[in-house]
C-alpha cells in the first residue's frame, strides 16, 4: 500500500512508521507533506529517501486552495492512504470528501472524549482516571470519524504530565503503524449497516 504522511512537527510518529513498516513488503511511504518548511518530519523523510513537499499556509489564499494543492500532490504520487501524524492544520470538507475513507489520524485521548487541541491537558483538567490513544478515520468533524483502534492508559496524579505524555507518545508509535498494517492487509472495513462501526477481521 502506498501511503503519504502529513506532519507539522518533529515527526516521531512518522519515524515509527518508517522503522516498522516502510519498505518491508506491505507498506511504502511515497511522500511526506508539511505546512512548515522547518518541520523535522521533513528531515526524517529525506533521511529515508522519501520525497517531501511543503504547503505553507501563507502561500495560499485559504484552506480550500491549500488543500486542493495537497490533494493534487497526493494524487500525483498515487497515494492510497493519507496518514495524519501530528498534522496541525484542519482539513477542508472538500479534501475529506476527495479522499473519503482513505484518511486516518492519531489522537492522544480516548475519543469521543477530549477532541481537539491539548487532549492530554484536557484529561488532567477533568480528573479522569483513564485516558489513552485513538486511531480513527477522518470525517468532516474535528476528531469525530469512526474509531479504528484505541488503547487505554491509566492516569494517576502522582505522575507528572510530561511522563504521561511520553507514555502516550510511545503508545501512538505502536498503534498507528498497527492500524496502517491492518488497512494494508485488507483487514479493515466500515460496517455497511452502521458507518460508525469499524470492523477488523485479521487475515
Amino acid at each position: 500500500m502506498r501511503i503519504a504522511v502529513l506532519a507539522s512537527g518533529s515527526g516521531t510518529n512518522l519515524q515509527a512508521i518508517l522503522d516498522r513498516l516502510h519498505g518491508r513488503g506491505k507498506v511504502e511511504v511515497v511522500g511526506v507533506g508539511s505546512d512548515r518548511p522547518d518541520a523535522r518530519a521533513l528531515a526524517r523523510a529525506a533521511g529515508a529517501g522519501v520525497p517531501t513537499a511543503v504547503f505553507p499556509v501563507s502561500e495560499f489564499a485559504g484552506r480550500d486552495e491549500r488543500d486542493a494543492a495537497i490533494g493534487d500532490w497526493l494524487e500525483s504520487i498515487a497515494c492510497e492512504l493519507v496518514v495524519l501524524a501530528g498534522y496541525m492544520q484542519l482539513l477542508s470538507d472538500a479534501f475529506v470528501r476527495r479522499f473519503a475513507g482513505r484518511i486516518i489520524n492519531v489522537h492522544p485521548a480516548l475519543l469521543p472524549s477530549f477532541p481537539g487541541l491539548d487532549a492530554i491537558g484536557q484529561a488532567f483538567a477533568h480528573g479522569v482516571r483513564v485516558t489513552g490513544v485513538t486511531v480513527h478515520f477522518v470525517d468532516e468533524g474535528v476528531d469525530t470519524g469512526p474509531i479504528l483502534l484505541q488503547r487505554p492508559i491509566e492516569l494517576t496524579y502522582t505522575r507528572p504530565v510530561h511522563e504521561v505524555t511520553e507514555e502516550i507518545h510511545a503508545v501512538e508509535h505502536e498503534i498507528l503503524p498497527r492500524a496502517i498494517e491492518l488497512i494494508a492487509d485488507g483487514s479493515v472495513r466500515i460496517d455497511p449497516d452502521n458507518p460508525r462501526l469499524v470492523r477488523i477481521e485479521e487475515r
